[in-house]
Formats: structure tokens, C-alpha cells, sequence
């Protein structure tokens, strides 16, 4: 059982791949729900690199992520993260995060139109803990 802010966040990353991205656009925020893959609390989603978020992250590179909210009711934990994106056309990192799921939406890791967003935490807490304030996990 994780003891630690940081083994608990840990488990949420490793147990949940699907939370909410938010990027800015016009000053405003714009989210929306994207698959993470977690390698240390670096976070990456793939994406296509037409879509509005990557015209955003052009502009500014800053995002807020929300990750592991089950619904089960009060005391869930969950994550805010707060991260600075890169935009990768990188083949060793769309190699790396290649899986089977996203040839619905490309023909393979070689496909132009795809490309890697790379999440690396400036903040991460820790919410809704048992109803215990949040915490600054570690990273």
C-alpha cells in the first residue's frame, strides 16, 4: 500500500491513462480528455499535429492536467499537475509510446500527421486525500 505523496501519486498515473488536458486559447482555457502514459512523472499523450491543442501549445506551452478522479465519491485522490509541453515529431518517441489503440486514429508511428506531447511536471499535487489538505508531491 503507497504510504508516500509521492508512491500514491505514482499509483494514480500507473492506474488511470485517461484525465483532462487544458491548453489556452483567445485567453481562455479549452479542455479535454487525453491518454497519458507515465515514465517517471513525464507525462505522454499523442496526438495529430492539425488539431487545435498543438496550434495552442505552439503559442503557449503550458498545461494543467487533471488525472484520477474515479467518481466513487468524497476522499478520491486525484492529481492537478501543472507541466510545460513539447511538441515531438521525435520516431524514437513516437516508437516508444506506439500502441495498438491508436491506429484508429493513425497508420503507425511513422504516420507524418502524428506527433508526441510531452508533459514534464513544474507542479503536481495531491487532492482530495482523504479529505486532507492537498500536497506538493515530490518530483
Amino acid at each position: 500500500m503507497p504510504k508516500t505523496e509521492r508512491e500514491i501519486a505514482e499509483k494514480i498515473l500507473n492506474d488511470n491513462l485517461v484525465g483532462t488536458m487544458a491548453t489556452i486559447e483567445g485567453n481562455k482555457p479549452h479542455s479535454r480528455y487525453m491518454t497519458f502514459y507515465n515514465d517517471d512523472f513525464t507525462l505522454y499523450t499523442v496526438t495529430s499535429k492539425k488539431t487545435h491543442k498543438v496550434e495552442e501549445l505552439s503559442k503557449n506551452p503550458y498545461t494543467h492536467i487533471l488525472i484520477g478522479y474515479d467518481g466513487k465519491g468524497f476522499g478520491d485522490s486525484y492529481l492537478e499537475i501543472e507541466g510545460k509541453v513539447e511538441i515531438s515529431s521525435d520516431e524514437g518517441m513516437k516508437e516508444k509510446v506506439w500502441n495498438k489503440m491508436l491506429r484508429f486514429w493513425f497508420e503507425g508511428p511513422d504516420d507524418p500527421n502524428m506527433v508526441v506531447l510531452k508533459i514534464v511536471p513544474t507542479q503536481i499535487r495531491l487532492m482530495n486525500s482523504k479529505g486532507k489538505e492537498p500536497k506538493i508531491v515530490p518530483i
